[in-house]
Order: C-alpha cells, then sequence, then structure tokens
C-alpha cells in the first residue's frame, strides 16, 4: 500500500517575497502585487508594469535566491502530521511526496522537517516532466515501487491533487484544512474527506 503526499506551495508569504523581488527591480515596487503561489510567481509578467515585462526573468531570479534563503523561516508541519506518517510507515505503508514545487526545494523541506522518516521517492516539478494533473509524477514513484504494491492513496488540499490521483486511476484523500477548503475537494470529487490528520490513517489502514 502507498500513500502519495504533496507539499503546499505556499509554506512562506508570497507578498514578502514579491516585495523583496519587485525593491530591486527600479520603478516596479510602486505597484501593489500579491502573488499568492511560487506558481504566479513563475507567471510574474502579471506582477509588473507593461514598461516592465522584460524584467520577469530578473524577479523569479530574485524570487529563487528569496526563498533559497528563507523557505523554513514559517514552515512548519500541521497538527499531527508527524503521528499520522509513523503509524502508516509503522503499519507497512510506503510513502512517497509528490508536488508541483520545485524539487531541489521539496527534498530540503521533507529533509528538514521529516528527517526521520525513509519516503520512496521525493518529487517536485522540474523541466524533465509535466506537472500535476498530469499523472507523469506518480507514474516515476510507482516505477520504485514493487509490483504487489497494488493499492494507492493520493492525498492533497486541493482540486489539482484530486485530478492527479483520478487521473492515475487511484483513490484519493482531500484535506481540509489546506488553502482550498472542503468545497473545492468535493466538487473535484475526492474519495475520502479527510477533516483531521488521524483520519488519513483511519481511511488508509481500514
Amino acid at each position: 500500500m502507498t500513500a502519495l503526499l504533496r507539499i503546499p506551495s505556499a509554506t512562506l508569504p508570497m507578498l514578502q517575497i514579491t516585495h523583496f523581488a519587485l525593491s530591486d527591480i527600479p520603478s516596479t515596487h510602486t505597484k501593489n502585487t500579491i502573488i499568492l503561489s511560487e506558481t504566479a510567481c513563475r507567471n510574474s509578467a502579471s506582477a509588473l508594469p507593461e514598461d516592465k515585462k522584460d524584467d520577469t526573468d530578473k524577479m523569479l531570479e530574485l524570487f529563487s535566491e528569496y526563498y533559497g534563503e528563507h523557505f523554513l523561516d514559517k514552515t512548519k508541519l500541521y497538527p499531527q502530521i508527524r503521528e499520522t506518517l509513523h503509524k502508516l510507515a509503522d503499519s507497512g505503508v510506503k510513502l512517497a511526496v509528490a508536488t508541483n514545487k520545485p524539487e531541489n526545494f521539496a527534498v530540503k523541506i521533507t529533509d528538514a522537517l521529516l528527517p526521520e522518516i525513509s519516503f520512496v521517492k521525493v518529487l517536485g516539478g522540474n523541466s524533465k516532466r509535466p506537472k500535476k494533473p498530469d499523472t507523469a509524477i506518480l507514474d516515476e514513484i510507482f516505477a520504485a515501487l514493487p509490483d504487489e504494491e497494488n493499492r494507492a492513496f493520493m492525498i492533497g488540499d486541493s482540486n489539482v491533487d484530486i485530478q492527479t490521483g483520478k487521473n492515475a486511476g487511484i483513490e484519493t484523500i482531500g484535506c481540509v484544512w489546506g488553502f482550498r477548503g472542503r468545497q473545492e475537494l468535493e466538487d473535484a470529487g475526492a474519495d475520502h474527506i479527510a477533516n483531521t490528520a488521524d483520519d488519513i490513517a483511519k481511511f488508509i489502514l481500514e
């Protein structure tokens, strides 16, 4: 049995990062901008005035620089996540991380917050594979599992996570404490809705 987790992308206030980036691009910091996720920062042309669209690459470079130094400043586990992962691992469930967050940061965050947990794979966004809801990231994880691992769960807090699981033909667990909420998860057709981290273990081990 396998549990596939994702790491929320908004682990640091994006307004702070964006202001840092904009302040280093002349004449752009006067435009009020909020970037809610790293994906939005990668599309940061929309955050710049028309006469500064050519600074998009510079903004992304500054974002990466700042985030690389501060990505753990305000990042912490949700309540009971550590205990739930230990319960699953102790029950023989194989764990993996599948996220659209850049892979180098996904690995660093996982190593820093959950050093004692053994993950089959920690995979994130890179230039080699398409992002979720494409199943490429899950296919790579499945390829690293024994053939007898025939039941899997995609666990996340957004419709993209649920759709990824459905595209791969596996069960999905939507977590209501994330950034999107219950309605989006229900609308996406999540097989299970977790109100607490302990619910995740109950769904998987039932």
